[in-house]
């Protein structure tokens, strides 16, 4: 009888959920699948011993190339991680610790997650960090609301050339909220500031930019940042945080909400994560800020210790108050990037800032020395850039797989007209001894 009178109410629901998102049957929310590639039922194999599942599994992995020499950027970059790092991560203090519920007992945690939060705001030129954001573009998406939060207003206007991964998210993100998003058209690879600031009036509540960008572009967004202030517009601004190690800062350009993706900061790619989101503001937006502030303060004895000093979220605040429903834990990543900001120091992060934009200018001049190989934008770059190829981008990628490198990311899959274009990133792990053999390569293959 149980069963009985609890189906419809699910059914209920379900056609409810589906009514929600505007299709009428599960049919048509799968559609979008290949029929051929639709199944009514799941094989599942019968059950293997221990021994037979790790021979099987390793026998996966050896299918994987995991000898190609990386150029590949876009946002994910291969950096050198200290060893450090590892050996401090796996203590069983910091590995196995989660969520600190109760944090007048999580006094090394809550130490760990203001270090990071002290180092991101060196980092940015910024007053204050939080910690608890997933990745780059789930924080670039809270730094939207954010904005809508601090101006009262619903329109945001994003430049074309910010990372198109971060842009898709904030479309799928931001699908069922009241907030209209505008992207404005890039120019020779960079912010067009004459079409964002014409689009700039009182119902904007800010605007989203990058820097380098994702076609490898540094700009000095300073004026268009300055522009939007006047219209009461709030300034976003996406990092590459290696990259502050040499370039101006965003906070010198006068954004109001920095964020960034982490993993360059001591963190493995490990085919797609974990990863860690950054994100800094000034002092005057903190209460609207979402995830977990962490503050040092003295108990009655004089003693230092840590508290949590906010966590605007809907678990400790009236669900209409929060500012964020993010709860999951990224300490353990955090804390890689604050081990390597410590052994990094100001001089060192700029050293390797140094060595990434070094080997691109080299890379630069011998890439473009190939026949038929030529930079694709004038604008100056960090340790990334575009080249226009005289085939497709994606055919020319997949014969240097062949030949041992993974030579970078062909631009048209999200820039139509743009099929020829390869981005190639250097990091300090790339030598001069690789790079000349990735041009001969490139000579090659292009013929």
């Amino acid at each position: 009888m149980a069963r009985t009178s609890y189906v419809p109410h699910v059914e209920a629901e379900r056609r409810a959920m589906l009514e929600a998102i505007g299709i009428k049957s599960i049919d048509e929310l799968f559609s979008p699948i290949p029929h051929d590639r639709q199944r009514d039922r799941v094989n599942i194999p019968a059950g293997m011993s221990e021994l037979e599942v790790e021979r099987h599994v390793r026998g996966l992995a050896r299918m994987n190339r995991t000898d190609l020499v990386c150029f590949l950027g876009g946002g994910f970059y291969d950096h050198h991680i200290p060893a450090a790092i590892d050996a401090i991560l796996s203590r069983g203090e910091f590995f196995t610790a989660y969520t600190p519920y109760q944090p007048e007992v999580s006094q090394g945690t809550l130490q760990a997650v203001f270090e990071f939060q002290s180092g991101i705001c060196r980092l940015t030129d910024m007053d204050v960090a939080n910690a608890s954001l997933y990745d780059g573009g789930t924080a670039i998406f809270e730094a939207m609301t954010m904005a809508c939060r601090i101006t009262s207003r619903k329109k945001v206007l994003v430049d074309e050339c910010v990372s198109p991964i971060y842009r898709k998210m904030l479309k799928t993100y931001s699908a069922k909220l009241d907030i209209a998003l505008v992207e404005v058209p890039g120019k020779n690879g960079v912010v067009d500031g004459v079409a964002m600031a014409a689009q700039l009036d009182s119902t904007v509540a800010g605007i989203v930019l990058q820097n380098p960008n994702f076609l490898g572009c540094i700009e000095d967004h300073t004026g268009l940042i300055a522009t939007a202030h006047k219209a009461g517009a709030v300034a976003i601004m996406s990092v590459y945080p290696v990259s502050l190690g040499l370039v101006k800062t965003p906070g010198a350009m006068g954004a109001d909400i920095v964020v960034g993706e982490g993993q360059s900061l001591g963190i493995p790619l490990s085919f797609g994560g974990p990863y860690l989101g950054l994100m800094a503001t000034r002092k005057a937006h903190v209460r609207k800020m979402p995830g977990r502030i962490v503050g040092m303060t003295k108990d009655g004895k004089g003693r230092r210790g840590f508290v949590l000093t906010l966590q605007a979220r809907e678990q400790h605040i009236r669900r209409e108050k929060a500012t964020s429903n993010i709860c999951t834990n990224e300490a353990l990543c955090a804390l890689a990037a604050t081990v390597y900001l410590a052994l990094m120091g100001k001089r060192g992060l700029a050293e390797v800032a140094e060595l990434c934009a070094d080997n691109a200018s080299y890379a630069y001049r011998r890439l473009t020395a190939v026949p038929g190989v030529s930079r694709t934008f004038p604008s100056i770059f960090f340790n990334e850039f575009c080249i226009t190829l005289p085939r497709d981008a994606r055919d020319v990628i997949g014969d240097l797989v062949d030949r041992g490198f993974a030579a970078g990311f062909p631009v048209g899959r999200y820039y139509p007209g743009m099929e020829n274009v390869a981005l190639i990133a250097f990091t300090e792990m790339r030598t001069k001894e690789e790079i000349d053999r990735l041009a001969a390569a490139l000579e090659t293959v292009v013929k």
